[in-house]
C-alpha cells in the first residue's frame, strides 16, 4: 500500500470511528473531544507511527523523541506510547517503570517489547525468539465486551493484520495477569504464540502491548467482500457516506479502511478509558478513589472501628482484589493482606483490652465482697 493510500484508509477509518461515537456513545465522544496535547505523548519510533493514526483520529498529542524520554515531564493521568523500535536509555527505561507504577498507562509496539517491557516489567511478557516473516493474519477479538476492544470488531469485520518482517511474537510468561485482547489462530500457527495485543496491570498503572506495527502498512484481500470498494464498508456501518469522503476513498477496498478501522477503534478505546479515569480522579474528593483503584471504606482518624469499637487513626482499604505477586514488590494483595491483619490485630487487642477491663471488676468485686464477709462492713 502506498503512503497515499494508506493515509487515506487511516481518515477513512478515523471517520467512521468518529461517526460511530457520536451515533452510539456519545458521552464517549465528548472524552475523546476533551484530550489535550499533554495527555497522551508519544515517543518517536523508526519503524511504528502511532503519531499518525491519532492524528488522523483528531487526537492531540504530544510527540518527544526517544532521547527526551530520559527528562520529559510524566504524570499518572498520562497514556504514554512507545513506537517500535523503542531503543531508550536505562534511565528512561527506568522512569517508564516508575510511571507505570505510580497509576501511568503505557503502551509499545513490536521491538519495545525487548527494549522496553522485558526490561522494566521483567517476568511477564517475553519475545519468543522466532521472528516473523513479511505477513499478514485474520485476527480475533477475546472478548468483544471488553471496554479496550468494544466496537473494534462489529458485524461482518474480518480485519487483516500486517506483521512486518522480524516482528516479534509476544510469549507470555505470566498468565495469571495477562489480559489477551486480540489474538490470531493464523499467528500462533505460523509463529508459536496466538496474542496480537494484550494488557497487564503493573503497580497502579498498566501495559499495553501490541504485535507488529500499529500503523498498518499493507493488508490481503482474502474474499470478494475484502475485495468490495471501500464505499460498501461504510454503507455497512451505517455511516452516510458525503462528497468529499467518497473521494477520498477511491480506489480503496473494504479491506484496506476494515484493517485501519480496527487499530483506530482500539486505539480511540484505550485513549477515552486512560482520561474518563484521570477526569474521575479530579473529580473526586481528596482521598477518595476509584476505577479500578481499591475501593476505599470510611474508616477515617478518630472514627471507630466497626468490628471491636476501638478507636482506630487512618482510613482503611478493604478491597479484595487480587493481583500476582512479585518479588520484592508491594502490590494490591499485599497491601490489602496487610490491611487486613492490621485490622485483625487491632480488632484482638480490642478484645484483650474487653477482657481484661472485666477480669479486673471481677476482681475488685470479690476483693469488696470478701471485706464485708470479714469485717462486717
Amino acid at each position: 500500500m502506498t503512503d497515499d493510500k494508506r493515509k487515506r484508509a487511516y481518515q477513512a477509518a478515523s471517520h467512521l470511528t468518529r461517526e460511530g461515537l457520536r451515533r452510539d456513545a456519545p458521552e464517549r465522544a465528548a472524552v475523546l473531544d476533551a484530550v489535550v496535547e499533554s495527555d497522551v505523548i508519544v515517543v518517536s519510533g523508526i519503524y511504528d507511527h502511532v503519531e499518525d493514526v491519532l492524528d488522523a483520529l483528531d487526537v492531540r498529542h504530544t510527540v518527544v523523541a526517544p532521547p527526551d524520554l530520559d527528562r520529559v515531564e510524566l504524570r499518572p493521568e498520562q497514556l504514554l506510547v512507545v513506537n517500535c523500535p523503542g531503543q531508550v536509555s536505562p534511565r528512561a527505561v527506568s522512569r517508564v517503570r516508575a510511571f507505570v507504577e505510580t497509576g501511568g498507562s503505557l503502551f509499545t509496539t513490536d521491538w519495545a517489547l525487548r527494549h522496553i517491557v522485558e526490561a522494566a516489567f521483567p517476568g511477564v511478557l517475553a519475545f519468543n525468539e522466532r521472528p516473523t516473516g513479511d505477513d499478514v493474519v485474520r485476527v480475533e477479538v477475546r472478548d468483544p465486551d471488553d471496554v479496550y476492544v468494544g466496537g473494534v470488531m462489529d458485524g461482518r469485520d474480518d480485519p487483516q493484520w500486517w506483521l512486518e518482517a522480524s516482528s516479534y511474537p509476544i510469549r507470555i510468561l505470566d498468565p495469571s495477569r495477562v489480559q489477551v485482547l486480540i489474538t490470531s489462530r493464523e499467528l500462533g500457527a505460523r509463529y508459536g504464540e496466538e496474542p496480537v495485543a494484550v494488557r497487564f496491570g503493573w503497580g497502579e498503572g498498566e501495559v499495553f502491548h501490541m504485535i507488529s506495527h500499529y500503523y498498518l502498512q499493507r493488508t490481503e484481500t482474502r474474499t470478494i467482500r475484502h475485495q468490495a470498494a471501500a464505499g460498501e464498508y461504510f454503507a455497512e456501518k451505517g455511516v452516510a457516506l458525503e462528497p468529499a469522503m467518497a473521494t477520498c476513498l477511491q480506489d480503496l477496498t473494504v479491506a484496506d479502511v476494515e484493517s485501519a478501522r480496527a487499530s483506530s477503534a482500539f486505539m480511540s478505546n484505550i485513549v477515552i478509558d486512560k482520561k474518563a479515569r484521570a477526569q474521575r480522579t479530579r473529580e473526586d474528593p481528596p482521598g477518595a478513589r476509584r476505577g479500578s483503584e481499591p475501593a476505599l471504606r470510611a474508616v477515617r482518624r478518630g472514627g471507630t472501628c466497626v468490628y471491636c469499637g476501638s478507636t482506630l487513626v487512618s482510613a482503611v482499604p478493604i478491597s479484595g482484589k487480587k493481583t500476582p505477586t512479585r518479588s520484592g514488590e508491594m502490590n494490591d494483595t499485599h497491601r490489602d493482606d496487610e490491611t487486613r491483619e492490621a485490622v485483625a490485630e487491632r480488632t484482638n487487642m480490642g478484645r484483650y483490652l474487653a477482657i481484661g477491663f472485666v477480669a479486673l471488676w471481677l476482681v475488685t468485686l470479690l476483693t469488696l465482697v470478701g471485706h464485708v464477709g470479714v469485717g462486717g462492713f
